[in-house]
């Protein structure tokens, strides 16, 4: 390998070496990140050390911030052996990657020489050619390779594509490269040709161009579960493009073709469709995951559940809740939270008392707004004693914050006139130094003062003893 034109300086930082390094590997590279690149082989040489084919690897995956020292480092110790195939694909990344292409090739040429050349490393160029922006250097970098005595196979060509694709601008690139493909007999697109492109315009947003692709993709290598990855992308494009009538439609076409996406699209799908709030197309795509045997994530039962309770789908909400232990899927405080949230909104007395005991058992106690929102549903429900029985858990269990369930059942108590009751009530609070809401004690007021002169006494005395807490 030809020498690099150019040397730098020798850095004035020492990178840090991980602990798991060979103490040999150690000492090269503390020489090889201090020295100038003119002094490393005299140092390397008082050393003593004949590096093995494991220590040179080792020293290169280190060294990809000083190539000029790596480079010098790697005709050292080839005077000790020859090289590895994985040491010259090393050394042909560490130059790539520092976009010293010209010194790339002088190592290609001389793989070439060694019969030490392979598809990696011809890999290596287009992923960084195209770092570097110049994907028309990759795509000669292709053109060539069969000049070096690599074949051009669509491995390689995938890996083309690949490297284009992960970067700005590629993907427009490698559509052209494509059109290439789709001419040669030796490198056609497979499957997984269609599935890199379909990730780049995944990651682009590209709706109008997905669809071209994939029509073509259909065409020329039909159905198969093998390119799951194809599919995913390209249903995540729908989603996310806002054509979700389309993805589902889409979807509908795999499962009868025997081919599906995997559990990354679905997990996707599923968090766009609850922002969306389209619960029934929600439900046609999980119950297409559920019925192939794709078992979704708490995380996942969670969203659904979230959102048939957004939907008021309460019935809906209980399958899935009634599912999701089966497919191994345990509920926590969220998924039973979301479910009471939605019958004390659509007012199910019966139905929440229920769950409530239920969600106790679990050990899944509810929210404080929650607590406080069922007491005043139970009052108001004509379940009174329900709304008393949730307070009295609270306060035996130590439930906090206290203070918006405590103004619900006030709230509630006046409602319903219970006046002793209430001022019992009131009274405890005040000596747990509950705060009771100035609004809540107006309402208190009304109904006190409505009942004529003894209760407004008792209103009163409640008043200054409320009073006195606020200016603790």
């Amino acid at each position: 390998m030809e020498e690099l034109s150019s040397h730098p300086p020798p850095c004035s930082h020492l990178t840090t070496l991980p602990d798991s390094i060979t103490p040999t590997a150690k000492i090269i590279c503390e020489i090889l990140f201090r020295q100038s690149p003119q002094q490393i082989c005299p140092a390397l040489a008082s050393t003593g050390i004949v590096p093995t084919p494991d220590v040179v690897i080792e020293v290169l995956r280190l060294s990809y911030d000083y190539p000029f020292s790596a480079v010098k480092f790697f005709q050292w110790a080839g005077l000790a052996h020859k090289h590895s195939p994985k040491a010259w694909n090393l050394i042909v990344d560490l130059l790539g990657r520092n976009r010293l292409f010209d010194s790339m090739w002088d190592a290609i040429r001389s793989m070439r020489d060694e019969a030490t050349l392979s598809v990696t490393t011809f890999a290596f160029a287009f992923a960084n050619y195209s770092a570097a922006g110049r994907f028309d250097d990759a795509v000669m970098t292709f053109q060539v390779m069969d000049k070096y005595g690599i074949s051009q196979r669509v491995a390689a060509a995938n890996s083309l594509l690949s490297a284009m694709c992960g970067q700005n601008g590629g993907v427009s690139k490698a559509l052209g490269f494509l059109e290439t493909m789709k001419g040669s007999e030796e490198f056609g697109p497979d499957g997984d040709s269609f599935a890199i492109l379909l990730e780049g315009l995944e990651k682009e947003g590209n709706l109008a161009t997905a669809k071209t692709v994939f029509g073509e993709m259909v065409v020329r290598v039909g159905w198969s579960p093998a390119n799951m990855s194809a599919y995913d992308a390209f249903l995540t494009t729908l989603v996310r493009g806002g054509e979700t009538e389309e993805a589902v439609k889409f979807l509908g076409v795999m499962n009868k073709n025997g081919c599906l996406p995997g559990l990354k699209f679905f997990s996707n799908a599923v968090d766009i469709l609850v922002k969306e709030k389209s619960a029934e197309n929600a439900v046609l795509v999980w119950d297409i995951m559920v019925g192939n045997g794709l078992l979704p994530k708490l995380s996942m039962y969670n969203a659904m559940i979230g959102l048939m309770c957004d939907c008021n789908e309460v019935d809906h909400a209980f399958r899935l809740l009634d599912e999701m232990v089966f497919n191994g899927a345990f509920p926590d405080c969220f998924t039973y939270n979301a479910i009471f949230k939605c019958l004390i909104k659509n007012n199910k007395v019966r139905e929440a008392g229920k769950f409530f005991v239920e969600m106790v058992k679990n050990e899944c106690l509810p929210t404080h707004f929650n607590f406080a929102a069922a007491i005043t549903m139970f009052f108001d429900g004509d379940d009174p004693e329900m709304g008393v029985e949730i307070w009295n858990f609270m306060v035996e269990n130590r439930v906090e914050p206290l203070d918006v369930a405590a103004n619900a059942l006030l709230l509630g108590l006046c409602k319903l006139d219970r006046l002793s009751e209430l001022r019992r009530s009131a009274d405890d609070m005040l000596d747990r130094r509950i705060s009771i809401y100035e609004s809540t004690m107006a309402s208190l007021k009304s109904a006190y003062y409505k009942d004529g002169r003894g209760a407004k006494d008792k209103y009163d005395g409640l008043a200054r003893r409320w009073k006195t807490s606020l200016a603790r």
